[in-house]
């Protein structure tokens, strides 16, 4: 059966988002403030306080986890966004029911130095934003009970306090030059976990495939939080198929110590996880102390891999073309404190598109996410954070050694997983005064020993270093076609070239930015300004929108248009090169950076394939047209309202489609069926020049695979004639809907026609009971932005009362609204 199945593909993704333990756990979401900024102390956030004492400022906020404290001010065009402490406290009721229980704060995640207090006590503190890490608070919280203020002050519950800090350290990864944000908080779950006095800490399960695929070996290991050192411990470890069914079991009795010895099962027949059906089993591993027991359960796939040499990529033998992109742990609103429902949303998103491979960019990210690829058939590159910058001293070798090994303690048994990413882009300096390459090889080699002794099946790899591409397994280098260097008709030779260089190839990074909803009637008209011939690598200030040799990212439009044809073009060459691995796109979602704020959203990231909010922007459908299975067809321009031209002119109309044909009509009449062709550029063939009428337009394109039959249609506006520059703005209510009004500006020239090439910057402001939905990082929710064609949307909370929003731009008369 085919995962591309939506309804399949969503059932495994809730299989992820089962409770891995049997032990008691709890997330803890509910009743928590936050303080943005230091104390002079842990006392502050406990001591009591009388009602208008000294005592009760600072003022604390009530929020909930996962909780970010950059969720706004990331994508604020007017501040640096906040790096620095920030106290988060609360008050539990523990009750722990094991009898000499240990008692757990397990955190997924938190940015980027935490301290852990209960009542004053500092009982752990951890480095590191990005790996699991946990908190065994048993014995300071047997302490605080037997203090009078327990029952006095507190009235039987547990204050305590957590310290997050994202302040700028150069000794510690990832380096403040990195193109994504540093973010602080508490922004993956936090779980009270109440354990038995031994548990089961992890697992380690090694699977390998027999030559001929009839058996395969699953070697299982289990490793015991003990703290205690008790004695005799019973350790049950039972191997289920993906139905459930028991294929073997293994018990050992231990004396005192850390871990088990690998038990081996022989699996008859195993059914291979694949990005097709991603079929899992069950390892169940439980230990008995004193009477007591403790039950892991984890999922686990069995699979086979490898690169060939100056070849593709095998899974189960089979050629496998990996089709992937890269995600960031951020979205609107929240930034890094993504939920579970909206971190699931984003991975069948991009299932539906047809991923097959993921990297994972540029940090250990959360445990669900892993889960999710497991699922869902989502091939993984998950990475370190040394990122950028140089290389540091000590405190700075030893994190990045620490998180590795966290790394691929943590994440060791997805089947998902592939590739162990060691760094990105470490021929980029800056941090430090001095800047050795040798240096620089030297700890690259250290750390892929290291990967290569916690983990003999995966590879290493990096991206963009050219200095250490003979270090690691598989390497990425950066090409950038039709973006930062070069046309995007170099690509396939220049990849060539680079493929030619190293033994495994694998193209991370590839695509550019698109300001959602801007269109262009000529896309590729900047292309004529650009030099080829010379490689499309990205080099220095290539990133930069000043300065520097002619190139699309700075001279070109940013539509999606644009970007549209790039994609396309990348994607029907990736279909004949039959050498190639695979590639991974820059990047699934759009996402916020400090080092971006000239950006027409301003500190985003504009590469995505949707917004930072999810909502899918044109080259998304470019990519389903190529990778899904489920047939689909869409008319490029959903988000055009209005196109121009001269009358009589024909103009194209693009549908991507991944169905065998499609017909077009135009205001009702038929302009003829296409055959679908992924060599014929642009659209696979499917594009028609047909005439528009002036004003409103309907367009449909019924397509076929098979005897399925999909449709697609829009309407729109077409515009004759010229244009002047804009001379005045004019704003109007364009929806209401659940006490939210859309507000759309327009720029016009002096006899009141849409400049529809219009650029401008735009600022929006709001007088009254309204909120202005602002640093959201979306073309549609940022208080400054340029404008697409002309025009630019911002939304108000309307808090069912009255409001006047300004709009102002350089050189143009302000408009008001009064709603």
């Amino acid at each position: 059966m085919r995962r591309g199945n939506y309804c399949v593909a969503v059932l495994c993704a809730l299989l992820a988002g089962l409770p891995a333990t049997a032990q008691q756990q709890v997330r803890l979401n509910e009743a928590w403030e936050f303080l943005k900024g230091d104390l002079g102390g842990v006392w502050e956030a406990v001591r009591p306080v009388g009602k208008g004492n000294p005592e009760s400022v600072p003022l604390w906020d009530s929020v909930t986890l996962p909780h970010c404290f950059n969720a706004t001010d990331a994508v604020d065009p007017d501040v640096n966004y906040y790096q620095g402490p920030g106290w988060y406290r609360t008050q539990l009721n523990i009750q722990n029911p094991y009898k000499n229980g240990r008692t757990l704060l397990h955190f997924e995640g938190s940015g980027q130095k935490t301290e852990v207090y209960v009542y004053t006590t500092l009982v752990a503190t951890h480095i590191g934003g990005y790996d699991e890490w946990q908190a065994d608070i048993t014995e300071a919280v047997a302490a605080f009970e037997a203090n009078p203020v327990y029952r006095k002050l507190f009235k039987g519950k547990v204050p305590v306090s957590i310290r997050a800090d994202n302040s700028r350290d150069l000794q510690l990864i990832p380096s403040n030059l990195s193109d994504f944000n540093v973010y602080g908080g508490i922004y993956r779950y936090l779980n009270l976990v109440y354990a038995p006095a031994v548990s089961v800490s992890h697992t380690r399960v090694n699977t390998q495939v027999a030559a001929d695929g009839k058996t395969a070996t699953v070697a299982a290991q289990a490793f015991l939080y003990n703290p205690q050192k008790q004695s005799a411990v019973a350790v049950t470890m039972v191997l289920k198929n993906p139905h459930g069914a028991v294929v073997q079991q293994s018990a050992v009795t231990l004396l005192p110590g850390d871990s088990t010895q690998a038990v081996t099962f022989t699996v008859k027949k195993p059914q291979l996880w694949s990005t097709d059906e991603p079929v899992l089993y069950t390892l169940e591993t439980s230990v008995t102390a004193d009477g007591q027991t403790a039950t892991l359960t984890e999922k686990t796939g069995i699979r086979s891999f490898g690169f060939a040499k100056k070849g593709p990529f095998f899974l189960n033998g089979k050629r496998l073309l990996l089709r992937g992109t890269h995600r960031h742990e951020d979205h609107a609103g929240v930034a890094a404190a993504m939920t579970e429902s909206m971190m699931r949303e984003e991975m069948i998103l991009m299932k539906e598109m047809g991923v097959n491979f993921i990297r994972l960019g540029h940090y250990q990210q959360s445990r669900i996410i892993l889960n999710l690829c497991d699922s869902l058939g989502i091939l993984v590159w998950e990475e370190i954070p040394w990122c950028r910058g140089g290389l540091g001293g000590d405190v700075y070798k030893a994190q990045a050694r620490r998180m590795l090994t966290n790394m691929i303690t943590q994440h060791f048994n997805h089947p998902s997983v592939i590739i162990w990413g060691l760094g990105n882009e470490n021929d980029w300096p800056g941090d430090f005064p001095e800047f050795d390459k040798e240096q620089i090889r030297a700890f690259m080699k250290e750390l892929n020993t290291l990967s290569h002794q916690l983990d003999t099946s995966r590879r290493t790899a990096i991206r963009r270093c050219d200095f250490c591409k003979d270090i690691v397994d598989v390497y990425a280098p950066s090409i950038w076609a039709g973006w930062y260097r070069g046309n995007y008709t170099e690509y396939k030779q220049v990849s060539e070239e680079e493929f030619n260089k190293v033994d495994h190839f694998l193209h991370a990074e590839w695509g550019g930015d698109s300001h959602a909803g801007r269109h262009s009637e000529n896309p590729d008209k900047a292309l004529q300004l650009i030099k080829t011939g010379g490689g499309a690598d990205e080099r220095a200030g290539d990133a930069s929108l000043f300065g520097g040799a002619a190139r699309i990212s700075k001279d070109g439009d940013w539509s999606e248009s644009y970007i549209c044809n790039l994609m396309d073009w990348h994607l029907k060459e990736q279909e004949a090169m039959p050498w190639l691995t695979g590639t991974a796109q820059w990047v699934f979602k759009d996402f916020s950076t400090p080092v971006r704020p000239d950006n027409p959203v301003p500190y985003m990231n504009q590469k995505g394939l949707v917004e930072r909010d999810f909502t899918k922007k044109e080259a998304y459908y470019v990519f389903q047209s190529y990778w899904s299975i489920t047939p689909m067809a869409h008319i490029y321009g959903h988000s055009w309202p209005t196109r121009w031209g001269n009358a009589g002119e024909l103009k194209m109309i693009k549908v991507y489609a991944n169905c065998e044909k499609a017909e077009l009509f135009v205001n009702g009449k038929s302009y003829g069926q296409r055959q679908r062709n992924s060599a014929d550029f642009p659209a696979a063939g499917l594009r028609w020049n047909v005439p528009l009428q002036e004003g409103e337009n309907w367009v449909q394109v019924v397509a076929y695979s098979g005897k399925t039959k999909v449709e697609d249609s829009l309407r729109f506006q077409y515009q004759t004639g010229t244009w002047a520059k804009p001379d005045n703005m004019h704003l109007h209510k364009i929806a209401e809907r659940e006490g939210v009004a859309t507000l759309e500006v327009t720029l016009k020239d002096a006899s009141g026609k849409i400049c529809l090439d219009a650029a401008n910057w735009v600022r929006f402001s709001l007088a009254g009971e309204g909120k202005l939905i602002d640093n959201q990082g979306t073309s549609s929710g940022s208080g400054l932005v340029q404008v697409y064609n002309g025009r630019a949307v911002i939304k108000v909370q309307t808090n069912g009362g009255k409001s006047t929003l300004a709009v102002t731009s350089k050189g143009l008369p302000t408009a008001f609204i009064q709603f």
